[in-house]
């Protein structure tokens, strides 16, 4: 089997690579991570290089998670994966959002 990797590159001029492996639906390995936003057995919510990263399942647990690589791997019962836009964290102080 041959895997194609893409670069994308944004508009700062960076490029990056990002691989998504799913395995019979019960390990997905990705790279490109940049943090783990939230998660729990049933929802993990990553931010990546491409976009936020959402996935849903069920018994979902990280099983491996490399800061210096950023690489993770979720075991469990995946029932979807999918891609947003990726949004620039917002000030969580009172005037930032009364002026936005």
């Amino acid at each position: 089997m041959i895997q194609e990797e893409r670069k994308t590159t944004f508009k700062e001029g960076t490029s990056a690579i990002q691989n998504l492996i799913l395995e019979n639906r019960e390990k997905l390995s990705i790279s490109g991570v940049l943090d783990v936003l939230s998660f729990d057995d049933q929802i993990v919510i990553l931010e990546t290089e491409l976009g936020m990263l959402t996935i849903k399942g069920e018994d979902l647990r990280i099983n491996k998670l490399s800061v210096d690589t950023g690489d993770v791997v979720i075991e469990g019962n995946i029932n979807s994966v999918s891609y947003s836009e990726k949004e620039e964290r917002k000030s969580g102080n009172l005037l930032g959002k009364i002026f936005k």
